[in-house]
């Protein structure tokens, strides 16, 4: 209902700006779910396919590193094992180079239709085409940040040396690169600027508040990290105890088609949270994004003010 909008676009504090999140999370987790599943069935299959991969391949190689005595022909089962790793570990690679170009976009584009439309009921279709239009920008975005992160790997190899400090320094640079790629991403598609132009801004807005958008990604990533773990917690026991029975009763889990599903499920089931995640956590600059924006700008602000002046 348009009656329980949330004002995104205010000046807020640090303190304002985490609550509000929580507000925006829990008025929206159900319809953003169901725009999430819709736009990811391709990827979810293919998050399938690659952890069948890949716990096959691991699985053959724990079996060999014990000696499992099911082997016939060792060096045949260990091609076998490395080719289910090499096709598992490609494909892992392009679907989360898929992931990150299309949830990047989903839940961007969910917030600006939420905005837009002033609405908790945003249509999927809306979302869907706001985040198509603007492909060409995303896939040059996602581009740019391999040399931008590879920069950054170089300058927390370097903190790495500094005792300590160093490791403060990692996570300062860490959540500072994750506060402004976010808000950029946000520029470019509220505002439909170039790739180059909404880094440049989301530099501007976010070093002008730097404290502020390292704080909030660190205290919120903090809090989506811990609400992850305990989506996790009760896939992680069912795994635990299967994992203990496998041990105790010595079950030949290379050739188990049980082992297979358990472990091809969990690992699943792990990406398809972490994925989730990404979404949650680009929600965080989106109110950041437009907390330092009205901040800086005053545009919903001189809007109010202008249509109070209209109506007069």
């Amino acid at each position: 209902m348009k009656d329980n909008y949330i004002p995104l676009q205010a000046n807020r504090d640090f303190g304002g700006i985490i609550t509000v999140y929580f507000d925006f999370f829990k008025q929206n987790i159900k319809n953003f779910t169901n725009v999430f599943i819709s736009y990811n069935g391709v990827f979810l299959i293919g998050l399938l396919i690659t952890s069948y991969l890949l716990v096959s391949g691991f699985l053959g190689f724990i079996a060999q590193e014990f000696n499992n005595d099911s082997f016939v022909d060792g060096n045949e089962f260990e091609l076998d094992h490395y080719l289910y790793l090499g096709i598992g570990g490609f494909l892992f690679v392009i679907i989360l180079i898929g992931v990150a170009f299309l949830n990047y976009s989903l839940s961007t584009s969910y917030m600006i239709k939420y905005v837009e439309t002033r609405d908790e009921n945003v249509d999927k279709k809306e979302v869907w085409e706001l985040a198509k239009s603007q492909f060409g920008n995303i896939f040059l975005f996602v581009l740019l940040l391999i040399p931008i992160y590879f920069v950054f790997v170089i300058a927390a190899v370097i903190l790495a040396f500094i005792p300590l400090l160093g490791f403060i320094g990692q996570y300062i640079v860490q959540f500072f690169l994750t506060a402004w790629v976010g808000v950029s991403f946000f520029e470019m598609i509220q505002k439909k600027k170039g790739v180059t132009e909404a880094l440049g801004e989301g530099w501007k807005l976010v070093t002008t508040n730097f404290w502020k958008s390292v704080g909030v990604n660190f205290i919120l990533g903090l809090l989506l990290g811990i609400l992850m773990m305990i989506a996790l917690f009760v896939p992680g026991i069912i795994i635990g105890i299967y994992t203990f029975h496998v041990v105790e009763n010595n079950v030949d889990y290379s050739q188990s088609i049980v082992s297979t599903i358990v472990y091809t499920l969990g690992t699943c089931i792990v990406l398809i949270i972490a994925v989730y995640g990404q979404c949650l956590s680009q929600f965080v600059n989106g109110i950041l994004y437009y907390a330092l924006h009205e901040k800086a700008y005053n545009e919903n602000t001189r809007a109010t003010i202008e249509q109070i002046g209209q109506n007069d």
